[in-house]
């Protein structure tokens, strides 16, 4: 399972470091894409499968789910870890979550979010006061 908060550097090639805990059910390639919020999305490709035979099911004439088809399926791109455990992020996908040097990785349980580290905070401080109503409204 995917959790878990870490902080990590961006070199200046863009690669960041993965969390030996992350790694292991990631894998040596894992696919990253656009996320929700202004973070990326990262999958293990068993999970990658299981998230785009969703997309797939999607309907054909519905323009809502063909846009977030086609904006997932675009940015999509596999990346593979180096020896010291760190991903090749692209300009693009680093520019479209406004990554900086300082990062934030979280477990989402099927997936990692990459935030940018202030995006994250500033996030966590506006989403931690709905906290106790998005929880009873999702039946926790």
């Amino acid at each position: 399972m995917l959790i878990g908060t870490f902080q990590h550097s961006l070199d200046a090639k863009g690669r960041l470091f993965i969390p030996a805990k992350l790694r292991e059910e990631l894998g040596e390639r894992f696919v990253i894409t656009r996320g929700t919020g202004g973070c990326l999305f990262g999958f293990s490709h068993e999970q990658w499968e299981t998230f785009t035979e969703k997309l797939r099911a999607l309907p054909l004439g519905d323009p809502n789910a063909q846009r977030v088809v086609r904006l997932l399926s675009a940015w999509a791109t596999e990346v593979e870890m180096d020896k010291q455990g760190r991903a090749l992020l692209s300009a693009n996908l680093r520019e479209c979550a406004g990554l900086g040097k300082e990062a934030t990785i979280i477990g989402a349980t099927n997936r990692i979010e990459i935030w940018d580290r202030s995006t994250w905070e500033a996030y966590k401080s506006k989403e931690d006061i709905g906290y106790d109503e998005a929880m009873s409204q999702v039946g926790i």
